[in-house]
């Protein structure tokens, strides 16, 4: 019976040591990030983007989203931009952030003339109540934005 003790014994602690740097390991990098790795906060974002271009508020964005979102976990989200969708002057890029999530990035479209207009649906994971912003870029460099906030009353993120 002792040899067999020794033996679980012995089992144990080889999986315990090699198991053990790999979850203390998880745990460092869980506590240095804890929204992951490629978690930006919504000004990093913009940032990243327009590479520190001015953006302007429109009223050619039509951004359609719910006041009041059941579910944080499938927010729909609708976005229509007014602009011609001509060779030399198009919706170059659609942008859907989410001003309170871990990582604001919800959507990122990128679109030609060829698509023949400038729309894109989807549904995002909101964390909690907050504004969800459309950032449009157009063939001309330039960055139009809509907002509108969203009341969530079950949480998605977490």
């Amino acid at each position: 019976m002792q040899r067999r003790s020794f033996l679980k014994g012995l089992c144990a602690a080889s999986a315990a040591a090699a198991v053990g740097p790999v979850l203390l390991s998880a745990k460092e990098e869980a506590n240095a990030a804890p929204q992951g790795p490629n978690a930006l906060s919504y000004a990093m974002a913009v940032e990243a983007i327009t590479s520190g271009k001015a953006v302007t508020e429109s009223t050619k964005i039509d951004l359609i989203v719910p006041e009041i979102a059941e579910n944080g976990a499938v927010v729909p989200v609708k976005v229509n931009v007014d602009h011609p969708m001509e060779e030399n002057n198009y919706v170059k890029a659609i942008h859907v952030l989410a001003k309170e999530n871990g990582n604001s990035r919800c959507a990122d479209v990128m679109l030609t003339p060829l698509n023949g207009k400038g729309y894109f649906a989807t549904r995002v994971k909101l964390a909690k109540t907050q504004e969800v912003v459309a950032l449009v870029e157009l063939s001309d460099g330039s960055f139009l934005s809509a907002g509108k906030s969203v009341k969530v009353t079950i949480g998605g993120c977490g």
